[in-house]
């Protein structure tokens, strides 16, 4: 399954989405229609408005969503295309974890060796954004650059939790943009800032659930800068795996559910390309991943 969470233009309700033969199915509204037709499902299903509360009751509650599926009328008053919806993040994570580095190639680019242990930054939750949302290029920095990286969404509260065990507290996985203020984040002398600026976490569309993925470490992932290929790899290339990124993290932070770690990039960011291919104006980037679908953002200058 895939979850989005979305808005529709013409009201601001919160609605949760799961992706049916390509158009979005409203979770709320398809168990009203399952009440009607059997009068059995679950009540939380009728009143639900966000991701968060299935994450929270783990395998129960999307077993539920599985039954509702199974039996709900699947037509279209209960489905909006993708060009009908305004997504929103797919998640309302309480923190953002982010890996430096975590790609060979990328920390090569850059002219650092490869990390002895994960290099750990985070991101603030004035970054997150969603799919499609434009992100404003602050007049703060003239180097803002992409990166296109695995996020993974946890599923349970974590805390040390064995390598052999940790893909067991995902919940699933999506695309994510670890935009990136270069001139902010060398000259500081630490990330924060260049990092965790407003938009600089795009998330999106959707969330795949884990058991769709037999590896995360096996997926092709690509960012396109105006349709032209800038990074092209595959996950399979990471220093630190998946499991053992949620293993080293939740050894002193505990993860919660919802929590997202944002897992690195690959070599071809824009900065260190000669010359530097920086974001301006009207550029579009996506980040494709193999089984994830693209997220896509366009990148505006700040109005007055």
């Amino acid at each position: 399954m895939k979850f989005a969470q979305f808005k529709l233009p013409s009201d601001e309700i919160q609605r949760l989405g799961v992706l049916v033969d390509g158009k979005l199915f409203d979770v709320t509204v398809l168990a009203d229609a399952a009440r009607d037709n059997t009068g059995e499902v679950a009540d939380w299903l009728l009143s639900i408005n966000g991701l968060s509360e299935i994450i929270k009751r783990g395998d129960d509650g999307l077993n539920e969503v599985r039954t509702l599926l199974a039996f709900a009328e699947i037509d279209e008053a209960s489905s909006f295309s993708l060009d009908q919806v305004d997504f929103l993040p797919p998640v309302f994570p309480g923190k953002i974890l982010a890996i430096g580095r975590n790609y060979a190639d990328h920390a090569l680019e850059g002219g650092e060796p490869p990390p002895p242990a994960p290099l750990i930054f985070n991101k603030l939750s004035n970054s997150l954004t969603a799919h499609n949302t434009p992100v404003v290029l602050p007049p703060i920095s003239s180097q803002v650059d992409f990166e296109a990286e695995l996020a993974v969404v946890i599923g349970r509260r974590a805390k040390k939790v064995s390598e052999a065990e940790a893909l067991n507290y995902v919940f699933g996985y999506a695309p994510l943009n670890d935009v990136s203020a270069r001139d902010l984040q060398f000259g500081d002398g630490q990330w924060v800032r260049g990092k965790g600026l407003d938009g600089f976490a795009p998330l999106g569309p959707f969330i795949t659930m884990r058991d769709e993925m037999t590896d995360p470490n096996a997926l092709n992932i690509e960012g396109r800068l105006n349709g032209e290929v800038m990074q092209s790899s595959n996950t399979s290339n990471m220093i630190f795996k998946v499991p053992y990124l949620i293993s080293y993290i939740s050894q002193g932070i505990t993860l919660e559910p919802g929590d997202v770690i944002a897992t690195g990039t690959p070599e071809g960011v824009g900065f260190f390309r000669k010359p530097p291919v920086l974001l301006k104006d009207g550029d579009v980037f996506t980040v494709t991943i193999e089984k994830l679908g693209t997220l896509q953002n366009t990148f505006v200058s700040e109005k007055e």
